[in-house]
């Protein structure tokens, strides 16, 4: 499995190509990602999202209509990619698989497990492929995603961080944002936010 990633927007959002005998699985291609997603894949296959924003989500669209593969969302954020909620004009797309809860998948031959952590948006998700964690705005290194804009939730937020505290295998993580990190590192600092949301 090989993992790309390349940062988007003014946001710098890492969007991620993974790459498994030679299929590959795009996640969260965020503004302005649909050139460089093109650039590097050959045989893509599915387009997933770790939660509804649209720094996440910007690209479903064209990636859809260009290559015509389906794109799972959490299906609490779902309405997020249709609806532009925030105003920001992002082209609405819709999920082929809306993924409830923990969920897991098989794609291309690679377990996909989706595990929810809300609280940053109600379908804020996860995605475990192998010992990577996709963390998306869950949690960053050294940080955790924002819990001050509509839909979120301080009180979703601390039972999530409570749930990565009981994860007992030491997955690299991968953030929407920043530097990628590891789960026994996060739970170092993971309580003192709880404390602070």
């Amino acid at each position: 499995m090989n993992i790309t990633c390349q940062p988007m927007g003014m946001l710098q959002t890492n969007c991620y190509i993974i790459e498994n005998d030679g299929k590959e699985i795009i996640i969260d291609p965020g503004i302005e990602a649909t050139n460089w997603v093109l650039a590097n894949v050959e045989n893509p296959i599915a387009i997933l999202n770790t939660h509804g924003h649209f720094d996440h989500v910007w690209s479903n669209a064209e990636l859809k209509e260009k290559l015509n593969i389906p794109i799972y969302v959490p299906i609490d954020d779902a309405f997020m990619l249709k609806d532009d909620p925030f105003g920001q004009g992002t082209p609405s797309s819709q999920a082929d698989v809306l993924v409830t809860g923990d969920q897991e998948f098989d794609i291309a031959g690679l377990k996909i497990t989706y595990m929810h952590f809300p609280g940053h948006t109600p379908g804020c998700s996860a995605i475990l492929i192998e010992n990577s964690l996709f963390s998306g705005d869950f949690i960053f290194k050294g940080s955790i995603g924002r819990v001050d804009f509509p839909y979120s939730s301080p009180e979703d937020m601390k039972k999530s961080i409570q749930k990565l505290l009981h994860v007992e295998e030491n997955w690299i993580v991968y953030p929407g944002h920043g530097e990628s990190t590891t789960v026994f590192a996060e739970k170092q600092v993971l309580p003192m936010w709880i404390n602070m949301i």
